[in-house]
C-alpha cells in the first residue's frame, strides 16, 4: 500500500511509563529520588564517576526487565500506511524493541556509551559500566546520555524531521524540557497535531486535537483512526 502521508511523533517519559519504567519528573520519579547535580551532570561525572556511572547502570538493568506496551506496538503497526519517524527524548530502547524502524533519541540512548577522550567514538553497551573501562584510545567510557548543560547535538536534525509533517503526534511529553519543548513550532502550518496525555499540554497557538488517554490507551485508538482515514 502506498504510504502518502508522514507522521512525526515527538515522544516522551509517559511513553515508557506505560511499561513501567520510573519517569524524572513524577511525584515518585527518578528525580524525587536523587538529585540532577548528582547524577546527571558533566560536573558530577567528574566528580564522583563511580555514582554517576551506577545510576544508569541501574536504568539499563530495569530496562531489562520491562516490554513495549500496546502503544508502542500501534506506532510500530502504522508504518505499514504512513511514512513515519519517531523523535524521542527516551534514552530506552522500546520503541526498537516495538519494531518501529526510524528513530531519532534526542537525548541519547541507554544501551551505548562513548569516550571521554574522544566524543565520536560510541559503541553498545549490555551489562555494567565501571570505572577502568576504556576506548581503544585510552579514554573512559561514559554513558551515551545528553547531560544537564550539554548540547543536544540531533536539535538540527529534529527540525528537519519535524518540518515534513503533515501529522505531529505528542504523546508522553509535556513538553517542558527544552530545547526539545520548542520542537512543534516547527511544524509546518497545515499540519494536524494530536495530543495523547491525560493532562493539558502546552502547545502555543497551535490547533490540536486531544487524546485525553494514556499512552497504551490512547495510541492504538488514534492508530486505528488514522488507518480507518487511510
Amino acid at each position: 500500500m502506498k504510504k502518502f502521508k508522514k507522521i512525526v511523533f515527538l515522544t516522551g517519559a509517559g511513553v515508557s511509563a506505560d511499561s513501567g519504567l520510573e519517569t524524572f519528573r513524577a511525584s515518585e520519579g527518578l528525580w524525587a529520588k536523587h538529585k540532577i547535580e548528582d547524577v546527571c551532570t558533566p560536573e558530577a561525572l567528574e566528580r564522583n564517576p563511580e555514582q554517576v556511572l551506577e545510576f544508569y547502570n541501574a536504568r539499563r538493568r530495569q530496562l531489562k526487565g520491562v516490554e513495549p506496551n500496546s502503544g508502542h506496538f500501534a506506532i510500530a503497526k502504522l508504518e505499514r500506511f504512513f511514512d513515519v519517524e519517531i523523535i524521542t527524548q527516551n534514552v530506552d530502547n522500546l520503541h526498537e524493541r516495538a519494531g518501529s524502524a526510524r528513530i531519532l533519541h534526542m537525548h541519547g540512548e541507554l544501551n551505548k556509551c562513548r569516550s571521554m577522550k574522544d566524543s565520536s567514538y560510541i559503541c553498545t553497551v549490555e551489562g555494567d559500566l565501571n570505572v577502568g573501562d576504556l576506548c581503544p584510545f585510552g579514554g573512559q567510557l561514559r554513558p551515551h546520555i545528553v547531560f544537564f548543560g550539554e548540547q543536544v547535538p540531533l536539535m538540527e536534525r529534529a527540525i528537519e524531521i519535524i518540518s515534513t509533517a503533515d501529522i505531529v503526534v505528542v504523546a508522553g511529553t509535556s513538553l517542558v524540557v527544552y530545547p526539545a519543548a520548542g520542537l512543534v513550532r516547527y511544524a509546518p502550518k497545515g499540519a494536524v497535531i494530536y495530543v495523547i496525555d491525560p493532562d493539558q499540554v502546552d502547545i502555543g497557538e497551535k490547533s490540536v486535537k486531544y487524546i485525553r488517554k494514556r499512552f497504551a490507551i490512547g495510541m492504538p485508538q488514534l492508530a486505528d483512526e488514522l488507518i480507518n482515514i487511510c
